[in-house]
């Protein structure tokens, strides 16, 4: 396929894309960024770690994407007492014929939003790790395919540390973008508090059909990424974990460990989504600086040294950025 015939499949998608953003903004207010790195992720097939305080419509962000997607959603809340097969299923025995049979889990669906994910301990975190790598779940002696697409969307609370299981790098690494949602302006929670305080409240109803979402997510092979900023991401990511190298020996002492060969894929893949949401047949190293700290900040860390002197993992990407030649 030629530029020209990619943009125009590529301008052809975009349409769908704003067609998805219009019909979530009927319940959202502002979040415009967060609402890109959920469709972002949908794009490419990337699961979204959201962090932020509570009552920031993250919860609701997600179950408006899924009612707008018309796909499969689950909700699964985190909490101490949860088991691993309470998230992907369970052997049930039956004594009529003393036989036991496979009872699946809500993992089983489209959309799974994990709720609150760090209330839970480590057994009940890492029962997700095999669906979220390999896009599938063993029960008893049997292994299952996940339904494509899907989409593990967990969001995490920073501010509560008491009855909070902190995610290990392991599981953290396998989502795409960790997004860091603020608070809304002033203009913005004037709005939500007009729309949200009065007895009708606007609905959302599926606009797009899941052949049209998988034509999306097909598209994003037809955008080009060129050799030049292939580099450009390759360097991005060493400079986490050989600074020296790159003229960034003051970083040294304050990343004990850089980003894994994992960042580079979803750095390359997350460019393009986003310049497939902008109507782009091709990624620039523009679209990897808009998308490296949600691919990176959670994939560096940082020594005690540096967390004691308030150092953070934007602020190391930042540097990286301001460093790193653009092609």
């Amino acid at each position: 396929m030629d530029l020209q015939q990619a943009t125009n499949q590529i301008s052809a998608q975009r349409e769908t894309i704003e067609k998805i953003r219009a019909e979530v903004n009927k319940v959202m207010v502002g979040q415009e960024k967060l609402i890109d790195r959920l469709l972002i992720g949908l794009i490419s097939g990337g699961h979204v770690l959201l962090e932020g305080v509570p009552g920031i419509a993250k919860t609701t962000a997600v179950r408006t994407l899924a009612e707008t997607l018309g796909l499969q959603f689950q909700r699964i809340s985190f909490t101490p007492d949860l088991l691993p097969a309470d998230v992907v299923g369970t052997m049930i025995y039956n004594p009529k014929d003393a036989t036991f049979t496979p009872k699946k889990g809500p993992v089983f669906t489209n959309l799974l939003l994990a709720d609150e994910i760090n209330r839970a301990p480590a057994k009940v975190q890492s029962a997700l790790l095999e669906s979220m790598q390999e896009r599938q779940v063993t029960i008893g002696d049997n292994t299952y395919k996940l339904p494509e697409p899907f989409l593990v969307l967990a969001t995490q609370n920073p501010i509560e540390q008491e009855g909070t299981y902190p995610l290990p790098e392991a599981q953290t690494d396998r989502f795409m973008l960790k997004v860091i949602v603020t608070t809304p302006s002033m203009d913005d929670e004037r709005r939500i508090m007009a729309r949200f305080t009065r007895k009708t409240v606007e609905h959302v109803s599926s606009v797009v059909t899941p052949a049209e979402v998988a034509a999306l997510r097909d598209t994003l092979d037809q955008v080009y990424c060129d050799e030049k900023v292939g580099d450009y991401i390759l360097n991005i990511v060493f400079a986490t974990r050989e600074p020296k190298k790159y003229n960034l020996a003051q970083l040294a002492g304050s990343i004990q460990f850089g980003a894994s060969p994992r960042a580079t894929l979803c750095l390359n893949l997350a460019a393009r989504a986003n310049a497939l949401m902008h109507g782009r047949a091709y990624a620039t190293p523009q679209d990897v600086k808009e998308i490296a700290h949600d691919v990176l900040r959670h994939r560096i860390l940082l020594t005690y040294e540096a967390e004691a002197e308030e150092m953070t993992t934007d602020k190391v990407i930042d540097a990286i950025l301001n460093e790193i030649p653009v092609p």
